[in-house]
C-alpha cells in the first residue's frame, strides 16, 4: 500500500511534525513486540486473546459478559494487562489464565516472505519482547516463517508477570540480553510502551493500522502518534524495514 499520511501531507514512513531524523546506523539490537506489530492489526488475532479473556473473567468472578468486558478494559488500561489487573484486584493465578487465553486458531496468519527478507537483512541482533507468552510467541513466528530470524524471546514469564510498559520490565529484558539501549531500536504498536525505551536511549517506531482498514482496538490504544517518545510511524513494517533500516 501506499504511505499515505493519517494526518496531512506527512509520510507515515517518516518521523512526526518538527521531530529530527533520528537515523538507524547506529543500531545493533532490534526489538519487536509481538502481536498486532509483526503482523496486521487487520487480521485481529488479537480479538480471539481478547474474548478468550473476557471469558475467563466471567467465569473466574461469577459475572456477567458485560461486567466482565467493562472489568477486563478497565484492568487492561490500569495495569498494562488484564491478567495483572486480576492478580492484584483479585489474587488470581496467573498459569491456568496464560493456558486458557492463548489456545486460539493462529490460522489467519500466513507465510510473510517479504517481511522474513527484511528482517534477515538488518545488521545486528533481533528480539521479541511481548506481554504474551512464549508458545504464543513461537506459535506466531511459525506461521509467519520468520522465526529462524529471531534469537530470543522475552515473554511475560520473563518479566515476572510484570507487563510493559513498566519500567522493570524494560530493564529485566536489557539485563538479561545485555543489550545497550542507545544502539537498539524498538518496534510498537502502542504508544505508551515506547515512552520509557525512548527515555532509556532507544530509537522508537510506532507500527499503527492501515489506514483503510478497519481494526479491533480501544480509541486509547490508537492514540500517541505525536507523542515526543514516538520518532516514527509506520503503517508497513516490511516497507518501513526495508527502506530505512536495510541499508
Amino acid at each position: 500500500m501506499t504511505s499515505d499520511s493519517l494526518r496531512g501531507s506527512t509520510p507515515l514512513h517518516a518521523p512526526g511534525r518538527g521531530k529530527p531524523e533520528r537515523v538507524f546506523s547506529h543500531v545493533t539490537t532490534w526489538i519487536f513486540d509481538l502481536d498486532n506489530t509483526l503482523y496486521p492489526h487487520h487480521l485481529n488475532l488479537w480479538q480471539q486473546v481478547d474474548e478468550r479473556i473476557r471469558d475467563y473473567i466471567a467465569q473466574l468472578l461469577n459475572i456477567t459478559h458485560d461486567e466482565a468486558f467493562r472489568l477486563q478494559k478497565d484492568y487492561y488500561k490500569r495495569y498494562g494487562t488484564s491478567m495483572r489487573g486480576l492478580m492484584t484486584e483479585h489474587g488470581m493465578k496467573p498459569d491456568d489464565f496464560l493456558d486458557f487465553v492463548h489456545q486460539i486458531d493462529h490460522s489467519p496468519l500466513e507465510p510473510n516472505p517479504v517481511l522474513g527478507g527484511a528482517l534477515e537483512r538488518l545488521p545486528g541482533r533481533k528480539l521479541i519482547l511481548t506481554n504474551g507468552t512464549r508458545k504464543h510467541a513461537d506459535a506466531v513466528m511459525r506461521r509467519l516463517e520468520i522465526h529462524g530470524h529471531f534469537e530470543d524471546v522475552f515473554d511475560i514469564i520473563a518479566a515476572e508477570l510484570e507487563p510493559k510498559p513498566s519500567q522493570k520490565t524494560y530493564e529485566r529484558f536489557l539485563a538479561r540480553h545485555d543489550v545497550d539501549p542507545s544502539h537498539a531500536a524498538m518496534f510498537e504498536d502502542l504508544a505508551r510502551n515506547l515512552a520509557v525505551p525512548h527515555a532509556l536511549g532507544m530509537t522508537t517506531v510506532l507500527v499503527v493500522p492501515e489506514g483503510t482498514r478497519e481494526v479491533f482496538r480501544e480509541d486509547w490504544e490508537l492514540e500517541g502518534r505525536d507523542a515526543a517518545h514516538v520518532d516514527y510511524v509506520t503503517d508497513d513494517l516490511s516497507g518501513f524495514l526495508q527502506q530505512r533500516c536495510c541499508r
